[in-house]
């Protein structure tokens, strides 16, 4: 497989050289005075969170710090600081969530930024018609778009697709989250990533990731500032039945080098999950949805070979996971991240991380991500404390599940098929003639059409620098003339192709 050595080695530099780390381009080398001399003063924020004139109970309040829950009447009151930005709630389950116009969420009343020494911050909410304990969810990982023809691509393509997804679920309240990197550094095309979410028609959160960063600032505080106009607070949480949703921001910029970025939690924002899961029954469903991986097994998977790994793939991991893992015990927690571009299922520490393949696939270069998995997002379905999932491909049917390779199609001289979405709940037969031979052996390698699409120097032509990768759901059979592969899902759910 053909690489593009000269850009490794200098993206390599970038992130492993010891001679210093150059500024990000446009990095401000002095701010003015009155850009460091900003004073702090205690503000206490009082308020009131009710539903048709009459207040609502025990709804944890906080401005990003400090957690504070409603009293009877639905009242609260938060001893904050003049440097928060917003007031948020964490949405109780059994009422509406509130939208921007564009379709966003909005469970946040921004703070004025006069240092007053008490500021007001009111919740209005609306019942639900029907209960949320059966809900469905839908994760967009990596929309990504860098240009207008990339934001046509996501509102032709993706949009409609969602949009007939939604048509065949049940009528249950319904939510999505747009899990990072929403565009791809150029902030005003969040414009055209909010005209997708208003299309889709349901409420959205937002996760933001690291090319969501303004680049142009001197540290991570002053980063987000764009998207937290448009979307709000970077963390945050809220519950629909039984469930309880945390997003984190797990981006830490810090603006030098080639990837100005790490992945990592502040100690503040950790402070302020303890305080919200403390408020969680122990053994709830816990969802966390954050951009870059806790856990991912790309270095794993490369490891003693020879295959060469472009340098960035070393910042698809948490800098500081045991704090999280130690937070999220108590709970029957999941995980769901995306930037990888591609789909895999990571279990460690008890907890369950799903890493989804990205809605852009390999930066809108072709219809799949680096490991063979198509273009698409994920599809939750909630009932009660029960979780289930599939990945939907755009502009394939729910069941389009895996793909079939001939031994001829690839250069390993194998069946080979590529289930995407496949982890140890799965199993995976062959049927020869009609009759089950047996289960497919897994095989670390290469999807055949990601390396037809991919490798090589002058493929793609839209991004000459993606490539393939290794990837370790694909599955293999001996020599067989024509063959049916069936995969069976953990709820024993069914899906087949054949040759």
């Amino acid at each position: 497989m053909h690489t593009l050595q000269g850009r490794r080695r200098f993206v390599r530099q970038s992130l492993l050289g010891t001679a210093g780390l150059t500024l990000a381009p446009g990095f401000p080398a002095v701010l003015s005075p009155s850009a460091s001399q900003k004073i702090v003063r205690p503000v206490t924020i009082t308020g009131r969170v009710q539903a048709r004139g009459k207040g609502i109970a025990r709804v944890a309040v906080s401005d990003g710090a400090t957690v504070v829950t409603t009293g009877r009447d639905g009242g609260y009151q938060l001893f904050s600081t003049s440097d928060r930005s917003f007031v948020f709630i964490s949405l109780p389950s059994g009422y509406q969530i509130p939208t921007n116009p564009t379709g966003t969420a909005r469970f946040y009343v921004p703070l004025r930024a006069d240092a007053k020494a008490s500021q007001q911050a009111d919740f209005s909410l609306e019942p639900l018609q029907t209960s949320d304990e059966k809900h469905h969810f839908l994760v967009l990982a990596d929309p990504q778009i860098q240009n207008q023809q990339e934001a046509q691509y996501l509102l032709t393509q993706t949009v409609p697709d969602v949009q007939g997804l939604l048509k065949s679920l049940p009528d249950q309240p319904t939510f999505g989250v747009g899990c990072g990197d929403l565009i791809f550094d150029d902030l005003p095309l969040f414009t055209e990533y909010e005209k997708a979410v208003s299309s889709i028609n349901i409420p959205f959160f937002q996760v933001i990731g690291n090319h969501d960063l303004d680049l142009k600032v001197r540290s991570d505080e002053q980063s987000d500032a764009t998207f937290r106009k448009h979307f709000g607070p970077t963390y945050y949480s809220f519950n629909r039945g039984k469930a309880h949703y945390v997003v984190l921001d797990d981006v830490f910029y810090h603006g030098a080098g080639f990837f100005p970025y790490l992945p990592y939690v502040h100690e503040t924002q950790l402070q302020w999950l303890y305080q919200d899961l403390a408020l969680v029954e122990p053994g709830s469903p816990v969802v966390v949805f954050l951009h870059i991986p806790m856990h991912s097994s790309r270095m794993q998977r490369y490891k003693g070979t020879q295959e060469p790994l472009e340098p960035w793939f070393t910042l698809s991991d948490f800098s500081n996971p045991q704090a999280l893992y130690e937070l999220l015990k108590p709970f029957k927690a999941h995980l769901i991240s995306g930037h990888t571009h591609e789909n895999e299922h990571a279990f460690v520490n008890g907890l369950h991380e799903h890493i989804l393949g990205t809605v852009c696939g390999a930066w809108w270069s072709g219809p799949i991500c680096f490991d063979g998995t198509p273009n698409g997002y994920g599809l939750y379905e909630v009932n009660g404390e029960d979780i289930r999932w599939q990945y939907k491909a755009t502009g394939n049917p729910l069941d389009y599940q895996l793909a079939l390779f001939k031994p001829g199609e690839n250069p390993s001289g194998q069946w080979l098929a590529n289930v995407w979405d496949w982890e140890p709940g799965w199993k995976v037969f062959w049927y020869e003639n009609g009759i089950r031979k047996g289960e497919m052996q897994p095989l670390k390698g290469y999807d055949p059409r990601a390396q037809r699409l991919y490798g090589g120097k002058e493929m793609p032509a839209a991004k000459k620098w993606v490539e393939p990768i290794l990837t370790n759901h694909l599955f293999t059979v001996p020599t067989a003339s024509a063959i049916m592969v069936e995969c069976i899902d953990r709820w024993g759910r069914k899906y087949s192709t054949g040759v």
